[in-house]
């Protein structure tokens, strides 16, 4: 076998790094600044129809407290997804219905308070209302728990559907006795949501959206929701019937880390 010069083999060194570097998959960037892009805007400024209800700035979620990143009760989205979520509410309020906003734009640190709380095997407090038949050894493997969010990017969030008028939710108090997630509407905790077969944040295979289990007006329900938005550039996740992403998302590697509040917002609200 010849052997390369010193010159020669430089150049396949380099040449080699070249092809390596093109190859590599693109990295997942943190972004930690502490104020958003221009182009997130909160939901109220592009659809003040659309109702929300916040879990994680409340206590009733299955945590069980307020979350870290959430020092106030709004949603913020990149500016294409609101305005996506703008055109679903104008096909849903001729029928008689409102979408609803569970959470939107989630921190990091909100997804880091997460995986503590999955990692404290000790903290039980919510199990019976979100995770009655999961052990919670098994919420990172069986994906109810990550690392990472697609709401850390901006224009994914978790939402139902009311009928209107909206009827008032009360409160839920701490302390209160909890019911399984999958219990029949009636049971649950109060929620003005139609009934979707599951309440929000069931760590349970009947959230997924097509199980063949759900049937009648609540597969109805969740159709009605899973047509509307898809036709309008959105994508479910195949395990909550809650959780759509607006494509082409602007920011599809990018996790942030400001706040939710208005003031991380540098354009006008």
């Amino acid at each position: 076998m010849t052997r390369l010069s010193g010159a020669a083999r430089g150049l396949v060194t380099v040449l080699a790094a070249l092809l390596t570097a093109t190859a590599a998959p693109v990295t997942a960037r943190a972004d930690t600044a502490p104020e958003a892009p221009a182009d997130f805007v909160t939901l109220r400024t592009v659809d003040p129809t659309i109702l929300q209800e916040m879990r994680y700035f409340t206590p009733h979620n299955f945590v069980g407290a307020p979350v870290d990143g959430y020092p106030q009760p709004i949603c913020i989205l990149t500016r294409q997804a609101a305005e996506a979520l703008h055109r679903a509410q104008q096909e849903l309020l001729p029928q008689g219905y409102s979408l609803k906003v569970y959470d939107c734009y989630r921190p990091q640190r909100a997804v880091d308070r997460f995986v503590r709380w999955a990692e404290d095997l000790d903290d039980q407090a919510m199990k019976e209302e979100f995770y009655p038949d999961v052990d919670k050894t098994r919420l990172f493997e069986d994906g109810y728990i990550a690392e990472q969010s697609g709401h850390s990017r901006g224009s994914t969030m978790d939402l139902t559907i009311v009928k209107l008028p909206a009827l008032p939710t009360r409160p839920y108090v701490t302390g209160e006795t909890l019911v399984p997630c999958y219990a029949p509407r009636a049971e649950r905790l109060p929620d003005n949501s139609v009934d979707m077969g599951t309440g929000y944040d069931c760590f349970d295979t009947l959230a997924h959206p097509l199980d063949p289990r759900i049937q009648g007006r609540q597969l109805a329900n969740r159709l009605l929701l899973k047509n509307t938005l898809e036709e309008l550039g959105f994508v479910n996740l195949a395990e909550e019937w809650w959780h759509y992403t607006f494509k082409p998302e602007p920011y599809p590697d990018t996790y942030f880390d400001f706040p939710v509040s208005a003031e991380s917002l540098t354009t006008a609200y």
